[in-house]
């Protein structure tokens, strides 16, 4: 009889050990080493993490941290320049006032754009979109992102217009506009072309996801709306994914283990470490 009671008792200790062991494994799932391998990597604004946004200093931290692209904000000023800068006005990062289609690039050339970042960056000046092309089309790939097409007529010709002088540069040119892109793949058939897909725009419908395809070449979304399903639809139809802006370890995990082709970054300090993955951290 008592040897009775002590093998139940082992039976009893063993299966309690042994569903703590496996709570212990589901909590903590295992995890193995990142592999960036085929997935390209786009420094937002810049190294924007690093270094003030959209400045030629973000965009060089990017190159040196060795981002596959670099992303720049395009608008047009008074007299028809294309300037590199992401707000409808020049008040967030400079030190001056006023939309950016209301200042002509002389004035916008004077302002400061780097001091609220760090005072090192009180030299930063707003860039035009040719003057980053000179400086480092043969050293990145180079995302640029049209912004407001509605509010500036003719924007995508004067676009067009620039990147035609660089026909051996890597360049993708997007948009949450689809018209807009619509109108680009007619003017530079021979670059890639992405639409931005915005929370009020999603989910995207099966008529909607067959006229992407017929224009664009990938689609982007933020990490947050990103869901299999999404991956899945625009790789039965040819179209790469982009993903955006990577600001937490998870955030990266989830891109990887959805399979997307290409994930944007500010380069945070984490991003330049050794990562992990969480085996379906969804």
């Amino acid at each position: 009889m008592k040897m009775r009671k002590v093998k139940v008792s082992v039976i009893i200790t063993v299966l309690l050990v042994s569903l703590i062991f496996s709570v212990g494994f589901i909590n903590n799932p295992v995890e193995s080493v990142v592999t960036l391998e085929g997935v390209k990597t786009i420094a937002h604004r810049g190294a924007s993490d690093q270094a003030p946004e959209n400045t030629m200093s973000a965009f060089q931290k990017g190159v040196d941290y060795g981002a596959d692209f670099i992303e720049v904000d395009v608008h047009v000023t008074k007299d028809d320049e294309l300037v590199i800068i992401h707000d409808l006005t020049v008040n967030r990062t400079s030190n001056g006032k006023g939309k950016v289609k209301d200042l002509t690039l002389e004035e916008i050339k004077q302002l400061d754009v780097g001091s609220h970042f760090h005072a090192d960056y009180k030299e930063e000046r707003i860039i035009t979109l040719n003057e980053l092309l000179e400086e480092l089309h043969d050293k990145v790939g180079i995302v640029i992102d049209i912004k407001y097409p509605e509010l500036y007529i003719g924007i995508e010709e004067k676009v067009a217009n620039i990147v035609k002088d660089y026909p051996n540069s890597q360049i993708f040119i997007q948009s949450f506009d689809f018209e807009s892109m619509k109108k680009i793949s007619y003017l530079l058939p021979n670059v890639e072309v992405g639409l931005l897909v915005s929370r009020k725009q999603h989910p995207i419908s099966t008529n909607e996801w067959d006229e992407i395809s017929e224009y664009m070449s990938y689609i982007g979304y933020n990490i947050k709306l990103l869901r299999e399903r999404i991956v899945s639809e625009a790789h039965q139809r040819d179209l790469k994914v982009l993903t955006w802006t990577l600001k937490k370890k998870p955030q990266l995990n989830k891109a990887i283990y959805l399979g997307v082709d290409s994930i944007v970054t500010d380069y945070n300090d984490w991003f330049l470490e050794e990562h992990v993955l969480i085996e379906n951290p969804l």
